[in-house]
């Protein structure tokens, strides 16, 4: 975090609280992407308490980051695979001109 960053306040659950992060606009826009989780699941299960509600979201938040970043491995390794065969052929082509 740099000596400038700022204190927002955003609005959770209906709670507010001043957060300080190294962009507005990001924390802002987690904020939101909590507040539209609690909101979902609390609609879901309105009978349960807020801690059971903020545990459940943080769960499916979670749940999100693990998909994401399975996602972004796979992709990865994909585009490895694609590399490593596209040097090979330079390679080849390489070892034919001479």
């Amino acid at each position: 975090m740099t000596a400038e960053s700022k204190s927002i306040k955003v609005k959770i659950f209906g709670s507010e609280y001043p957060l300080r992060g190294e962009s507005e606009e990001l924390t802002k826009k987690v904020a939101g992407y909590v507040d539209q989780m609690i909101n979902t699941i609390h609609e879901k299960i309105p009978e349960q308490p807020p801690l059971t509600v903020a545990v459940l979201s943080a769960l499916n938040i979670t749940e999100d980051l693990f998909k994401e970043r399975e996602k972004n491995r796979s992709l990865l390794a994909l585009i490895e695979n694609e590399m490593g065969k596209i040097n090979e052929h330079l390679d080849q082509c390489l070892k034919s001109e001479l």
